[in-house]
């Protein structure tokens, strides 16, 4: 992540503090000068600094005068003490609670595969399933059933919903909440009655981070597009593709689930801010009265 941040960072114009993990101390001090010795002259190896000890973050987190942005990248607690103790403007997310809703409509055969790759790519990202959701049809038509087979012969702690827990069948434990990251392989699984009552437990439960459907009904999946309010929101795809590389992006500082500025996976155009330079040659606005004015993007200089 150094290196992604760092050339982020270099590519945008921005000055960067980096502070991380002590388990690491020793690989970003040797990474840090790697990178500041390669820079040009004319740009400094100051450009990149290296924070070694958290005594220094209160501090610095107090400098809102010099410091436009902070991103932090680790545990739901870091993200929150770090939001409650600056006036800075902070850009990441604090929880990952992904969802994937397979609809009555779905292809079954799809959506065992979404629904593995999405909780056992990687357990422990960000944008990896935390909870499933059916339609209240899969489990009459028994697909509930091969998913949760499916699911636990893969070796994940299955937790369930009021609704999953009262089927006494499937033998699965009920969840305290639903707005649980669980970081490895566990999830909670939980029945909704259509589209909609996905959309309804998303947008109160999860934390705007990555949701997906699995349906082939065009209008539902739509509908599930349109109304979830996520910064990434999937139709037949797995949550594992919500990630800079996977966009295009190359690199990235992380994702944003904010609902200004950066919004996402977060590349070198969301370090960049607008500036609106004006060149005239003595105009005013006094007379403008019925001029139509139109914008026109012209190539940065």
């Amino acid at each position: 992540a150094l290196v992604q941040i760092a050339s982020l960072a270099v590519r945008s114009g921005n000055g960067l503090l980096l502070k991380g993990g002590k388990e690491a101390k020793r690989s970003n001090a040797i990474l840090h000068k790697v990178i500041t010795s390669a820079m040009p002259e004319k740009v400094g190896e100051k450009l990149i600094g290296l924070v070694t000890s958290r005594d220094e973050i209160p501090d610095l987190l107090k400098l809102d005068d010099a410091i436009d942005l902070v991103i932090p990248r680790g545990s739901n607690k870091l993200v929150s003490q770090i939001k409650e103790s600056t006036k800075i403007p902070v850009l990441g997310h604090a929880d990952g609670i992904c969802h994937v809703y397979v609809d009555k409509s779905a292809n079954m055969d799809m959506a065992r595969r979404i629904v593995l790759d999405a909780k056992m790519d990687y357990p422990a990202a960000c944008n990896a399933m935390e909870t499933l959701l059916v339609h209240k049809d899969l489990v009459q038509n028994g697909s509930l059933n091969e998913l949760i087979v499916d699911l636990k012969s893969e070796g994940v702690t299955l937790f369930g919903g009021p609704r999953v827990g009262a089927l006494q069948d499937l033998n699965i434990p009920v969840a305290q909440t639903f707005h649980k990251e669980y970081n490895s392989p566990a999830c909670t699984v939980e029945i909704v009655d259509d589209v909609y009552g996905a959309i309804e437990h998303i947008n109160q439960h999860g934390s705007a981070h990555t949701d997906c459907i699995v349906a082939e009904d065009y209008k539902v999946a739509e509908a599930f597009l349109k109304q979830v309010d996520s910064a990434a929101v999937f139709h037949n795809a797995s949550t594992r593709f919500c990630d800079g590389a996977r966009f295009g992006l190359g690199a990235e500082v992380g994702i944003s689930t904010s609902r200004i500025h950066a919004r996402g996976p977060v590349g070198v155009e969301g370090l960049l801010t607008t500036r609106w330079l004006l060149k005239g040659s003595g105009q005013v606005v006094d007379g403008d009265k019925g001029v139509v004015y139109s914008h026109k993007d012209l190539p940065l200089i």
